[in-house]
Parts: structure tokens; C-alpha cells; sequence
């Protein structure tokens, strides 16, 4: 830190804290050099990370603020990177012996997505048309995201038409049983 390359001692010290994460001279020393990249960088992207890093070091893990309690950023996702953040949260050991072909035709975009879930992991590509013996849902982009986040009743919205399903309605909720849950408590810097 003395010698001013602030990213080799963040690195070293890294490797103190997933050691002993409660080495304080370790911790003060991370978060300084961390504060003082922030302050040398031009991208507000990474100054924040940086930031966030030396407020956790110093005052401990303080979370992210609930996906669900900010509309305007999940409206601005593409389809592609919502059904990305779905396959990230596929618990793979539990989703092992599952197989899941879903195929959503978002309709006010006229796009089709095929969504598959095999051996643990998911992916899901843009298709002209659903993958045959799917389970199909037919609804709005908007109403996907509701959907996946908790914001719609699937029933409801079966019932008002505002989704579709032709095949296996239960298809989504074995897809949602091998979901891990969001944590929002997660360190960024400590193990």
C-alpha cells in the first residue's frame, strides 16, 4: 500500500482476509487501499465496487436493496438477460435429474425463447417458433418479469388472459422449485 500499487496489495490482502476474515490490520489496510482506487478511478461502475468493498470491510456486509423494489431497472432488462438471471439461480445438484423444455412467446416484442433446463444447468436461446412438446407461455415482456419476480399471480393471470400455457402448467413450478433463493446479505470482499 505504501509503495502505491494499490491492486497487487488488495490482491495479497485478499488472500489474508480468506485466511482470517477477522484480521483487523488486514481489513484496514484493504479498505484503505480500496477507498483510494475509488478515488483514482474515472468509471463510476467501479468506484462503487471499490466503495462498497471498504464500507464492508469497515462496517460489515450491508446488502442490496430488493430486485423487486426497483421497476424502472427491471423494466429496462431484455428478455435475454431475464431468463439469464433465472439460470443463474439454478441450484444444479437439485435440478440434477430435471428436464424442462419451456418456451415463452413474448407478445408484444413477437419474439419466441426456448428455455431448457438438462443435468443441472440451464439456457435458453431465441427461436422463429416454440420447440416442439414444450410447455409454452404466452405473454407480454412485462408480465414475464412480474411473473419472475413474484409481482403476478400465475392463476390470476391464466384467469384474466394476460399469460397463456398450452402443455404442462406444473412445468413452471418444478422450474421455480430449483430455483436458490436470492441473497441479498452476500460479502463482497470476505469470505
Amino acid at each position: 500500500v505504501d509503495g502505491g500499487d494499490l491492486r497487487w496489495a488488495v490482491e495479497v490482502l485478499n488472500h489474508v482476509l480468506f485466511a482470517d476474515e477477522h484480521h483487523e490490520t488486514a481489513r484496514v489496510l484493504q479498505a484503505d487501499a480500496l477507498e483510494q482506487l475509488a478515488f483514482g478511478c474515472e468509471n463510476g461502475t467501479w468506484r462503487n465496487v471499490y466503495l462498497s468493498g471498504a464500507t464492508e470491510l469497515r462496517r460489515g456486509i450491508f446488502g442490496t436493496p430488493a430486485a423487486t423494489g426497483a421497476p424502472d431497472l427491471l423494466a429496462a432488462l431484455s428478455v435475454e438477460q431475464i431468463l439469464s438471471s433465472v439460470a443463474i439461480r439454478v441450484d444444479g445438484p437439485k435440478a440434477w435429474d430435471q428436464h424442462l423444455v419451456l418456451s415463452f412467446v413474448i407478445t408484444d416484442l413477437d419474439e419466441t425463447y426456448v428455455f431448457e433446463l438438462r443435468n443441472g444447468t440451464a439456457n435458453h436461446r431465441m427461436t422463429p417458433k416454440p420447440a416442439e412438446g414444450s410447455t409454452t407461455l404466452t405473454l407480454a415482456r412485462r408480465t414475464l418479469i412480474g411473473l419472475l419476480t413474484g409481482r403476478v399471480d400465475i392463476a390470476a393471470a391464466l384467469g384474466d388472459g394476460s399469460i397463456a400455457i398450452d402443455g404442462d402448467p406444473g412445468d413452471l413450478g418444478r422450474l421455480v422449485a430449483v430455483l436458490a433463493p436470492v441473497d441479498r446479505e452476500f460479502p463482497i470482499v470476505t469470505p
